[in-house]
């Protein structure tokens, strides 16, 4: 059914609190996976004022404290994390990582007879749709692009008054089910203290225009920059942050549902992180081969069993047959088990620190392997056999 109505996507910073910790946990699995790429990782990260500490389960090659305290101090230089609440020279680091359960690990490894099985239990969901050129809803796309154009402004230092920690929402209007326009516009960025919130809107304004369609732009009521009128104080000084916590921001803006687990600091084997990429990957693949405007894939797996226990398939067009072709092609031709996607998908990398901001999804495939998931090549298969 053809619908007319507003639709809102946030998204967040790499400097939000939040966000540091998810960049921190994925640089500690990278670590790993770098020098074991089957390490098991499960790492979990707390920011506060000047204060880091990561926990989790492990089970890969022996790496010293040191020198992960000198991937977190590093990853939160890159940030750009040099203020007295949180600098990463000052801030104090402590490190609980212990080795894994070994009552998880034996119903999740391989033996003579069993194939490895998940991780845990869970549903996983994969989504994209024809309304950008990266199969992503618009709302999603605009909240990310304009924190992303603004961080690498200030990295660059062109926009030098501008801090780390900054979010951003925007509300789409959408006729007939399709994005025409923009009914608000909200931009926060943390600040320098020798400007006023003015003189933000000024710097920021330009780099919203350029990231949105012409003419789509709100009327200035609807554009609020630093609404409470002061953002000096952010990042984890401002607010604690914890790894995971920001899974719609991740994911789909919360145009599709989502299965509840996050993603950050947690190896390819959790099917949490490797299911959706794997779902997301069919369902891009799907909508680009033109079947559909929109997909949505869903897959339910239990721990230590190989294969999931359910794929549910959404292709918005009241066509069943057509549903029920696709679910069969998905059944026949694609392992989806732990392994059977990681291999597929080549997830046994360090590539994960870069997903950690600005989404999992809606990205460029990259030659050292990040980004799979964002692959079109089985657009054909899906042309030639739907």
């Amino acid at each position: 059914m053809k619908d007319n109505y507003v639709f809102t996507s946030e998204s967040v910073s790499e400097g939000h609190p939040d966000k540091v910790c998810d960049i921190i946990s994925d640089s500690v699995l990278d670590l790993y996976l770098s020098k074991d790429p089957h390490s098991r990782v499960a790492c979990e990260t707390l920011v506060t004022t000047n204060t880091v500490v990561i926990a989790g389960e492990i089970r890969g090659p022996k790496i010293k404290s040191e020198e992960l305290e000198n991937l977190v101090r590093s990853s939160i230089k890159e940030i750009g994390y040099e203020q007295e609440g949180f600098h990463w020279k000052n801030l104090k680091f402590i490190n609980y990582l212990h080795s894994q359960s070994q009552d998880i690990a034996v119903g999740v490894d391989a033996k003579v007879n069993k194939d490895e099985g998940a991780g845990d239990q869970g549903i996983m969901f994969g989504f994209a749709c024809s309304e950008t050129k990266d199969f992503m809803p618009a709302p999603l796309c605009f909240a990310h692009n304009i924190l992303r154009v603004l961080a690498d402004a200030r990295k660059s230092g062109k926009e030098k008054l501008l801090g780390p920690d900054a979010k951003s929402q925007f509300s789409v209007i959408y006729e007939d089910s399709k994005p025409v326009g923009i009914s608000s516009i909200v931009v926060s960025s943390q600040h320098s203290d020798s400007i006023d919130q003015e003189k933000v809107r000024s710097i920021i304004k330009p780099y919203v225009l350029s990231v949105i369609p012409k003419g789509w732009v709100c009327k200035d009521q609807s554009f609020f920059v630093n609404p409470t009128g002061r953002f000096v104080i952010g990042g984890p000084d401002g607010d604690s942050g914890l790894t995971g916590r920001k899974i719609i921001v991740d994911t789909y803006g919360g145009a599709a549902p989502h299965g509840g687990g996050a993603f950050s600091g947690k190896d390819p084997t959790k099917v949490d992180r490797s299911a959706a990429y794997m779902a997301r990957y069919l369902a891009k693949n799907i909508v680009a081969s033109g079947v559909t405007e929109k997909c949505l894939i869903q897959l339910s797996y239990a721990i230590g069993v190989t294969q999931p226990l359910s794929i549910y398939l959404n292709l918005f067009n009241n066509n069943e047959k057509m549903k029920n072709k696709i679910e069969s092609l998905i059944k026949d031709n694609f392992n989806l088990s732990p392994r059977g996607i990681r291999e597929m998908l080549n997830l046994n990398k360090p590539i994960y620190k870069k997903t950690a901001a600005y989404g999992h999804f809606g990205r460029k495939s990259e030659a050292d392997g990040s980004f799979s998931w964002e692959k079109l090549d089985l657009v054909n298969f899906f042309k030639e056999k739907v």
